[in-house]
């Protein structure tokens, strides 16, 4: 059985390009305690500093073991905000809902004492929907947990998307996307996604992957700067902290 601890000592990480650090695991058991450590350390730092810490997770089928694990870390989470990179137009119970899966895999044991932000609710319109996540903005995240696509989006950012390059630029955290079109984006193309002005506050940024296909994506992905191409380039080109990158097989 495992427990956490928030001493982490050396990162061990390796710099694959400026401001980007890269840590591979031999297994998914490593890598989640890892990036549970990793994020534990960085919302315990956040505590020491403020009466609150607000973290920002992503949904998808890679990261729960990760926050199952982060869920046993012994931190004030009655002080902590959590909060979601982007949702799909679902009710927070839904089963493909980001929201349920936060729910169920780190809102339990020691974290069931956090506070968390659903975009979506019942009776909250789409508008409504953006409004609310950017008025949660007002208190900028300070922790924020990515992922990648197979198709190299983020959050609810996607190749080819109409009205990309508006989301890009916009100034507002949280904006609505239309991913018509989009594979990635499966059946779910009506979306509230962060957006690079969501994401530059935060002073962690952690990016987990698992896979030999998002090993070799990431290779194309840091090759380039140009977030329409990829739009996980954002991680990175977005001014503000160093992105770490966790991987495993």
């Amino acid at each position: 059985m495992h427990d956490i601890h928030l001493q982490t000592g050396a990162r061990g990480g390796i710099p694959i390009r400026e401001g980007v650090e890269f840590q591979a695991f031999q297994d998914s058991t490593q890598w989640a305690w890892a990036a549970a450590v990793t994020l534990a350390a960085a919302l315990g730092r956040a505590l020491e500093a403020e009466p609150r810490a607000r973290l920002l997770l992503s949904g998808g089928r890679t990261p729960g073991p990760a926050y199952a694990a982060l869920a046993r870390a012994p931190l004030a989470w009655d002080r902590v905000d959590v909060a979601l990179v982007d949702e799909r137009w679902l009710l927070p119970d839904e089963p493909d809902s980001n929201a349920r899966l936060v729910r169920e895999s780190l809102l339990a044991d020691r974290a069931a004492a956090a506070r968390f932000e659903s975009i979506t609710c019942a009776g909250r319109s789409f508008e409504e929907a953006v409004t609310i996540a950017n008025m949660h903005a007002a208190h900028p995240a300070g922790v924020v947990v990515l992922g990648m696509g197979d198709d190299g989006h983020v959050a609810s950012l996607f190749p080819n998307m109409s009205g990309l390059d508006s989301a890009l630029a916009s100034p507002r955290p949280y904006v609505a996307v239309d991913a018509t079109g989009c594979p990635g984006a499966g059946p779910w193309t009506r979306r509230v996604s962060l957006t690079p002005a969501g994401l530059a506050p935060a002073h962690t940024r952690l990016l987990l992957i698992r896979g030999a296909h998002k090993r070799e994506l990431l290779d194309r992905v840091l090759a380039g700067n140009d977030p329409m191409e990829f739009p996980v380039r954002i991680a990175f080109t977005t001014p503000g902290a160093p992105l770490r990158i966790l991987w495993c097989p």
